[in-house]
């Protein structure tokens, strides 16, 4: 860092955004340059941290601490974090980033990693008992109001929904789940995987509400009451609401960069302006198997940014990396790599206890998930890009991994 005058901040790396895309991304650099100067400016008040324990592991592993959550970017890559700080404007032309507070940054090379903004519904805020959860304080607050036989409506069935209504039922929270599919997770999962997990919400006894909608909530002081699209109104203590995100893009569109349902980036993640690089929730890269491809999960956050990170030090190296993407909940779990469709056709092949599951176009897989076992996903991968040439081929194609 060093001042370009009393106003101008520079840095040889700015990274804009702080979650895992970011720390990943500062960890690239490092890998290439020791020593550029390395900036990020994030709205959160916490340093970047691994943001699935959110929702995972703070819940279900009592030897995972809070203060094992923080990625520890500062101390491992020496970055300037600026928490708290909102970047208004972008001006790619002289390589200048403002912020609310009037301050000023330029740089070299500058990454965007936005992320993802979690959709509302309407109601006020009251960040003790309403939750779009999406940051580590939410999880903070959560976990103050949950337990002790408390009552919290879980709006939607995003991973987020799905993940806080189990593990909160599981800290001795009453739960009321309300999602819109039939099914629940119907929207990604064939029938008989869905009954299965729906069963599973059931035996720990939570309250599902398939096929409804939440339209809008109130608070008073002692309560929040959620009002259904058809009229009837819920009461409870709190509200979590896992109805998806939209990614931040108005940032990359106000400067001028290339923007469709991402940010448009080739396979080096870099933008329409050659020292603009994007990572994360936000990018639309051309994934090598899977095509043009925008993902919000947290193995493309971590792999996007550091290859991110890397080309920004001047590595050149194509991210042609296919992520995968995961949940587990109670006694479940599954990951998945492409398109899980139910409307598509499908074959299931029952394996060593659990199932995999092919989504399949002109008999050809599209999406793989693996449901109770321990895949290689590199023979998911493999599948994928180099598919067999029926659908009786794909028996006994992936299997558990080898001792």
């Amino acid at each position: 860092m060093y001042m370009v005058n009393e106003s101008v901040t520079h840095y040889d790396y700015l990274l804009v955004g702080g979650g895992m895309a970011a720390a990943f991304a500062a960890r690239g650099i490092r890998e290439i340059d020791k020593a550029g100067t390395i900036g990020l400016i994030t709205t959160d008040q916490d340093e970047p941290y691994t943001r699935p324990a959110l929702s995972k592991k703070l819940w279900t592993d009592k030897e995972f601490t809070e203060d094992k959550v923080s990625l520890k970017t500062k101390e491992k890559t020496g970055a300037d974090l600026f928490l708290e700080t909102v970047v208004t404007r972008i001006d790619k032309e002289s390589k200048r980033v403002e912020t609310a507070d009037g301050r000023q940054f330029s740089y070299n090379r500058l990454l965007l990693s936005t992320g993802g903004e979690p959709k509302r519904l309407d109601g006020p805020d009251d960040k003790e008992r309403i939750f779009a959860f999406r940051s580590f304080e939410d999880y903070r607050l959560l976990r103050k109001l949950a337990g002790e036989k408390r009552h919290i409506i879980v709006v939607g069935g995003s991973y987020i929904g799905t993940e806080l209504a189990a593990n909160l039922a599981l800290n001795d929270t009453q739960i009321t789940f309300i999602y819109p599919q039939e099914r629940l997770s119907g929207n990604r999962f064939v029938d008989e995987l869905a009954r299965e997990y729906e069963d599973r919400y059931r035996q720990h006894g939570i309250t599902l509400m398939n096929s409804t909608r939440a339209s809008s909530y109130t608070v008073s002081e002692n309560e929040v009451v959620v009002t259904l699209e058809n009229g009837e109104t819920l009461t409870a203590d709190g509200l979590v609401l896992g109805i998806g995100v939209e990614p931040r893009l108005e940032l990359a569109e106000e400067a001028g960069l290339k923007v469709e349902d991402g940010v448009i980036a080739d396979e080096f993640l870099t933008t329409s302006d050659p020292d603009i690089f994007a990572a994360g929730d936000i990018v639309s890269y051309p994934d090598p198997i899977l095509g043009r491809n925008r993902i919000e999960h947290v193995d493309h956050a971590r792999k996007s940014g550091k290859t991110a990170g890397k080309n920004m030090a001047g590595a050149a190296a194509a991210y042609d990396y296919t992520p995968y993407f995961y949940s587990d909940v109670f006694d479940l779990s599954w990951q998945a790599i492409g398109t899980l469709d139910p409307e598509l056709d499908y074959y299931i092949d029952e394996v060593d206890g659990g199932k995999v599951v092919y989504y399949l176009e002109d008999d050809k897989p599209v999406g793989i998930i693996t449901w109770n076992m321990d895949a290689d996903l590199d023979d998911v991968r493999e599948v994928l890009k180099n598919p067999p040439a029926s659908r009786e081929a794909l028996k006994g194609l992936i299997r558990e991994k080898d001792e």
